[in-house]
């Protein structure tokens, strides 16, 4: 099972004094320390309009990450694949593959914050139609020659070539959710799935096989052509206790936010009940600990998946976000080989 980190948010939490441009530079930093950490992947994430500075331009971010690696994955997870013109998506994200020499992962889903569909015009009942549409539209539009596809939804000439062309003449393109639609969307027409954060291990095994039953009833190529990625929040620690307390405020600073941004309400504070709903679902520790928990997931998601192990929490110091990145690297991957 290969194992990456992030997702990097770019926020600032009300007590953090930073500028942005120390955060994003916090970004450079330690995507340099997980490549040096050995770590696989490293990960933005994205949302709009938020007044702690939430990272919205993921394709700039990865292109200043591809810039500062050589081996290292980089993706999002996720990209809000219905709010994009995809012309300048498609051409975005070739140019960052290229930047990357093909190392770049665009990770989609639906959305959901309101406000974000109504800023950007686009319906929000459509979204789902949205992303249908946009996978085969960028892969159309990275194919040598024209674009040759018919868009539902935006009105393109299908005489256009779009360029530059990623290296491969294709970008993996991997979807999230966990909701059966999504799930199977993701099993239908895309390189991978992502499983969210709110699924546990045993949601993640029942969502796999599902996979598996939709792309053999389709005809389409075996496992070795679609990647499970499974998403969770956690930390490296000296013992369990330390690793909560340095994962905590931020953690719950993040859900809070997001319990926002999915119902577009003001959210003050997480009830008790959902903190230690939250408190369950992370996996933290030791380096033993987070390695016992690992291989559960290892064991549900099957050969070649991959892990996304989320540490980067607005407000936590950097040397104690590299040094967890360290900790995943010299002490976590190797035994989950």
């Amino acid at each position: 099972m290969k194992l990456g980190t992030g997702l990097f948010t770019a926020q600032r939490r009300p007590d953090d004094d930073r500028e942005s441009s120390e955060l994003y530079d916090e970004i450079l930093t330690l995507t340099r320390e997980i490549e040096a950490s050995g770590l696989d992947s490293a990960w933005v994430s994205e949302h709009h309009f938020a007044d702690d500075g939430y990272l919205s331009g993921t394709m700039p971010t990865l292109g200043a990450m591809a810039a500062e690696t050589s081996d290292l994955e980089i993706g999002s997870c996720v990209a809000l694949g219905p709010l994009y013109d995809p012309i300048r998506l498609a051409e975005d994200a070739a140019t960052v593959d290229l930047l990357a020499d093909g190392r770049l992962t665009l990770g989609l889903a639906i959305g959901s914050n309101p406000r974000e569909f109504d800023v950007f015009g686009v319906p929000r009942d459509e979204r789902a139609d949205r992303l249908e549409d946009l996978v085969p539209f960028l892969r159309a539009g990275w194919s040598a020659g024209d674009l040759e596809y018919d868009s539902s939804f935006h009105d393109v000439p299908t005489d256009v070539s779009i360029t530059p062309k990623p290296p491969d003449e294709s970008v993996p393109i991997v979807l999230g959710g966990g909701a059966k639609p999504a799930v199977r969307r993701a099993a239908r027409t895309a390189d991978g799935w992502c499983a969210p954060s709110s699924l546990s291990v045993e949601g993640v095994r029942k969502r796999v096989e599902d996979i598996r039953r939709v792309r053999e009833a389709e005809g389409l190529a075996d496992g070795d052509d679609f990647t499970i990625y499974a998403l969770q929040h956690g930390w490296v620690g000296d013992s369990r206790e330390d690793a909560w307390e340095t994962m905590r405020d931020g953690y719950f600073y993040i859900q809070r936010r997001y319990a926002e941004i999915f119902s577009g309400e003001s959210v003050d504070e997480l009830e008790a009940e959902r903190k230690a709903e939250l408190k369950e679902q992370a996996i933290f520790g030791t380096p033993e600990q987070v390695v016992d928990e690992l291989r559960r997931y290892r064991d549900a998601l099957g050969d070649g998946s991959h892990f996304i192990f989320r540490t980067y929490y607005p407000g936590v110091e950097t040397d104690d976000l590299i040094d967890c990145v360290h900790r995943l690297g010299t002490d976590v991957a190797p035994e989950l080989e």
